[in-house]
């Protein structure tokens, strides 16, 4: 059975311009830019990023692609006969195709920004919306200047709901973003020194993220963080944006979508909050404080776009973390068991400091230990080093026991550190691992985090494997068992 038709392709010529080249079928399933994953039927846009799409191309078609979306100066290295729409640029055409499919949807759109939460944030409403209707969101962190486009044009006529992430690393990225996508709500979640290489203040990063406000519809709302410093900052970028409504969320007397209190557990929180006006008892499905405070967000954003309330809250019981997002991680080991924290995604000071708590809140075997493996924080500029030295604070305030260190900017933590804490420090993560390897026991919580470039996820593969190894060991110790007992079983008969 074939997959519903998201665009015609007259549509999707009309949208972009297009010139149409070869046997073009009528409608397409979806859009791609990754010939290694496209589906049947869906269009391959060969936008250039990492790599120049027009190079796979042919990949695509053969795995099936309806048509390739190309520019019009590659057009002659194209296959003969290839299903082709013919644009000026790729990704000009991506974005207005995305403007085209703005304009035919009926959904409330919602944004998210902030420094860290977002992705999570964005998977919440995902799960909450979707009890109340057809609800599209962004996959993984499509963020960019080239995901939310994506994003967008793969919105379905039908959602009633639409999540957008909007993400940044210098100023002016979000503003065409958010005039692209014109969501009725806009939710910030924290402002936090992230990408400070580049911005220099907290109030230059406020700045950047309150450009979502610019693209917000008219009578639309911002959501704001009404506990952290940046609001007040926030608030005034709002209101000169023309945003006539201001929702804040928080643990704050004055927020409209106030925490009145929560109990932190280990794989799960329960939370009392009055959500603009309206008071309600809900679980989170995964645990920390930082889930807490920004599921006030999401539920606010559910007030306002006429969702229902008790169906979002009762959702947000079913919510688990991302790949690389506090992903918990059973590892079978020799007299035991040790959990896995998987947060390697990536990593900034706030976003840190939220999983040591995290970690902190973890039960540990009568012998275990809580332990961190860190990975350098990039893009935080002269002050590197401090706020990563700063972390001291965090590890001690939440009983970590032993704290293993990569990279040059956390050896300004590993100095810190009191010596009964240091587990280990290596240069990079490669070199670190066998130390993480050969430490952890029964009874463990290990945490691993660090900034993409510092390369943290294969450790957390290393850590996995160790269980697997053990998985096979016991399997090849039961067949050898079972190996001798028929042995002795053959034995007897004969005897």
């Amino acid at each position: 059975m074939s997959a519903p038709a998201l665009w015609t392709v007259e549509d999707m010529a009309a949208a972009m311009g297009a010139e149409r080249q070869g046997p073009l079928p009528q409608t397409v399933s979806g859009i791609s830019i990754d010939s290694r994953s496209i589906g049947r039927d869906e269009a391959f846009f060969a936008i250039a990023d990492r790599r120049d799409g027009h190079e796979f191309v042919a990949a695509a078609l053969a795995a099936k692609a309806g048509l390739a979306v190309v520019a019009a100066d590659r057009r002659a290295e194209m296959p003969k006969d290839a299903p082709l729409l013919v644009v000026p640029d790729v990704l000009a055409g991506l974005r207005a195709l995305a403007a085209a499919a703005r304009a035919r949807t009926l959904a409330k759109v919602i944004g998210v920004t902030g420094s860290v939460g977002k992705t999570s944030t964005k998977e919440a409403l995902r799960l909450a919306l979707s009890k109340d209707g057809e609800t599209h969101a962004s996959v993984a962190s499509y963020n960019n200047h080239w995901g939310v486009p994506l994003s967008l044009a793969r919105c379905p006529a039908s959602a009633h709901y639409a999540v957008l992430e909007m993400g940044m690393n210098h100023a002016g990225e979000i503003e065409p973003l958010s005039r692209l996508a014109r969501p009725h709500v806009a939710i910030a979640t924290a402002i936090a020194p992230v990408h400070l290489e580049f911005f220099g203040s907290l109030g230059k990063i406020a700045d950047a993220k309150a450009e979502i406000f610019l693209g917000l519809e008219k009578a639309g709302a911002a959501v704001l963080n009404r506990d952290g410093p940046q609001f007040t900052h926030l608030k005034r970028r709002a209101r000169e944006a023309g945003v006539t409504r201001v929702v804040s969320f928080g643990a704050h007397a004055k927020a409209d979508a106030r925490l009145i209190k929560c109990a932190l557990h280990a794989g799960c929180s329960t939370v009392q909050a009055n959500i603009l006006g309206t008071e309600i008892a809900y679980k989170i499905g995964a645990p920390g404080r930082h889930l807490v405070h920004n599921s006030l967000a999401v539920l606010a954003a559910v007030e306002l776009v006429g969702a229902d309330l008790a169906l979002a809250a009762l959702a947000l019981g079913e919510f688990k973390p991302t790949s690389g997002r506090g992903v918990l991680i059973e590892i079978e080991l020799p007299g035991g068991k040790a959990l896995l924290i998987d947060d390697s995604y990536n990593a900034n000071p706030a976003s840190v400091a939220a999983s040591l708590a995290l970690l902190g809140q973890t039960q540990i075997g009568p012998q275990g230990r809580r332990i961190a493996v860190l990975g350098d924080m990039l893009e935080l500029g002269p002050r590197g080093r401090a706020l990563h030295r700063g972390l001291t604070e965090a590890v001690l305030a939440n009983a970590v026991d032993l704290v293993f260190c990569c990279g040059p900017l956390m050896r300004a933590l590993w100095q810190a550190l009191p010596a009964g804490r240091r587990g280990g420090y290596a240069e990079d993560s490669a070199a670190l691992q066998a130390q993480v390897l050969s430490a952890i026991r029964a009874g463990d919580a290990v945490m691993v985090k660090g900034s993409l470039g510092s390369r943290m996820a294969p450790i957390v593969k290393a850590l996995q494997r160790l269980s697997v190894r053990q998985d096979t060991s016991e399997t090849e110790a039961s067949e050898a068992d079972a190996s001798a007992t028929g042995t002795l079983q053959a034995a007897s008969a004969q005897g």
